[in-house]
């Protein structure tokens, strides 16, 4: 187990030290995000725009404009909601490059509550023309795809869970943005999912089938866009009837994704596992797993669903 918090904010001090256009902004939440480490490194280059997220944005906008690669980090649901307006225009239509980041996307805003848990977020981002959005499942995930960020040129959105998250690949995995990551192969269903709540749930069901005799592909989506078309249609012809799982509304999140690619180019059976017209509650992830059914007990049970569709 280890933050993620822990290993974004190292990552990007380390680019920082390869790279002095990068630039850091904070809403006053250094200490909750944990960055307060890369201020004590470059303090020059650290940014606190205070309790004003719209704000943040635009000066990251305005960073962006003079060179800079401006970092703005601040919990999802601020990130998304607050200053979606002023990221829209000022960094996307403006052709910029902000790296947004939203923390603790989800049920991961846990006993923050429900006015913090923003199961809408990737639906609003994707709407935005060429921005790319993506969620790291673990710190392995998370360095190499956070340095494909910085690379891109133009906005990117981040989802990242700052608390401690386990290991899903081994140090040398290789990561794409925009392509997703085949974690097991099987050849009776496929299961995609996203983030670090549900790829680790996925992983422990994909188990529990095999004992059954099931076998269950999973695709670690993590880039939910753009999203990989060639990988779906592989899968969706090779196991018939797919599954995806989100810590996030089940309407325009991964699964709507998913299922525009299926419906133009391969139909298939398929079920989205998700939030579903519910909003957030005060509660520990474990319990908030349960409440909406993300677990890899609901997992099995959408599987044994699809497959008698199937």
């Amino acid at each position: 187990m280890k933050e993620m918090r822990a290993a974004f904010t190292d990552k990007l001090i380390e680019m920082a030290g390869e790279d002095d256009r990068i630039v850091l902004l904070e809403a006053d939440l250094m200490r909750a995000t944990g960055t307060g480490k890369f201020k004590e490194v470059y303090p020059e280059r650290m940014i606190n725009a205070g309790v004003a997220e719209a704000n943040m944005v635009g000066m990251a906008a305005g960073l962006s404009s003079s060179g800079k690669i401006p970092f703005a980090s601040t919990f999802a649901c601020f990130a998304a909601r607050r200053a979606y307006d002023q990221f829209f225009l000022s960094g996307n239509y403006a052709q910029q490059n902000i790296k947004l980041v939203g923390s603790d996307p989800g049920i991961l805003a846990a006993l923050n509550g429900g006015t913090h848990m923003p199961f809408e977020d990737v639906g609003l981002m994707r709407n935005i023309p060429g921005l790319v959005v993506f969620e790291p499942c673990d710190c392995t995930s998370l360095l190499s795809l956070l340095l494909q960020s910085k690379n891109h040129e133009g906005c990117t959105y981040m989802r990242l869970n700052r608390k401690p998250t386990a290991s899903v690949y081994e140090e040398s995995a290789t990561f794409e943005l925009g392509k997703g990551t085949v974690v097991h192969d099987g050849v009776d269903i496929t299961i995609i999912a996203s983030g670090s709540v549900l790829v680790p749930e996925a992983m422990e069901a994909v188990k529990a089938l095999a004992t059954e005799g099931i076998s269950a592909a999973l695709i670690d989506m993590h880039t939910i866009k753009p999203i990989d078309t060639e990988l779906i249609v592989k899968y969706a012809d090779k196991t018939g009837c797919i599954l995806t799982c989100e810590n996030h509304q089940i309407v325009n999140g991964l699964g709507s994704a998913v299922a525009e690619v299926l419906v133009e180019n391969r139909p298939v059976p398929m079920k989205r596992l998700g939030i579903n017209e519910q909003f957030g509650q005060v509660g520990d992830v474990a319990y908030l797993k349960k409440a909406y059914g993300l677990t890899h007990e609901n997992i099995k049970a959408c599987v044994h669903d699809l497959l008698q569709r199937k």
